[in-house]
């Protein structure tokens, strides 16, 4: 399944955000070699959003590519490891992604023709996930997030030691509760581990 086909310019300003996801320092292990943290993290955002939604509009594919825009830059490390300490960072994180690529969106001289500023501010918009419980192309982009979460990193999250069970069953519910019905029936057809589904079960009942 595949989204619908970009014009030439939105193409331009996808392999964009890409050559700047390449940046990242960090990596991951791919078919040819290690690759950079977020450029992974990207495509798995196009590959779900293609999933949930196939007709997403061109400003709705640029700004899941782009939802952790140079996110390396503003580390978690850098605020306090409390529940404020991460609402900042979260806040931090999409207001400075937003304007980093409202600027990548609005300088560059390879998209031609250019984004026009409404739909430079589209993109910005959805980064920056605003009006999420009324907007429906907010909600798609949030239940990829999630979608992305559980597919590409819940389970070597849960491997770790020092995470108990508790804190890991109620990450899933706030996870859960930021999906839309849609976002839920596909969580609910992947493959994960036995102790993942076990914890994801415990989630659910909760819920109920």
């Amino acid at each position: 399944m595949a989204s619908k086909i970009l014009s030439q310019n939105y193409e331009t300003a996808l392999r964009l955000i890409d050559e700047a996801h390449a940046a990242d320092p960090r990596t991951v292990p791919g078919d040819d070699g290690p690759v950079p943290y977020e450029l992974h993290y990207a495509r798995k955002m196009t590959r779900w959003l293609a999933v949930r939604e196939p007709d997403a509009s061109p400003e709705l594919q640029l700004a899941c590519r782009a939802q952790h825009f140079r996110r390396w830059e503003l580390p978690r490390s850098s605020f306090p490891m409390t529940r404020p300490g991460y609402l900042t960072w979260r806040a931090k994180q999409k207001a400075q992604a937003a304007a980093q690529l409202t600027d990548l969106l609005s300088s560059s001289a390879e998209i031609q023709p250019p984004l026009s500023p409404d739909e430079v501010e589209r993109v910005a918009a959805l980064v920056r996930k605003e009006d999420l419980k009324n907007n429906h192309e907010t909600q798609v982009l949030e239940d990829v997030a999630c979608l992305v979460f559980l597919d590409d990193q819940f389970d070597d999250f849960e491997k770790k030691s020092e995470i108990e069970e508790e804190k890991m069953v109620g990450i899933l519910r706030k996870t859960w509760a930021k999906m839309s019905d849609k976002g839920r029936e596909l969580a609910l057809g992947m493959e994960h581990s036995e102790r993942a589904k076990a914890l994801i079960g415990k989630a659910l009942e909760s819920e109920n």
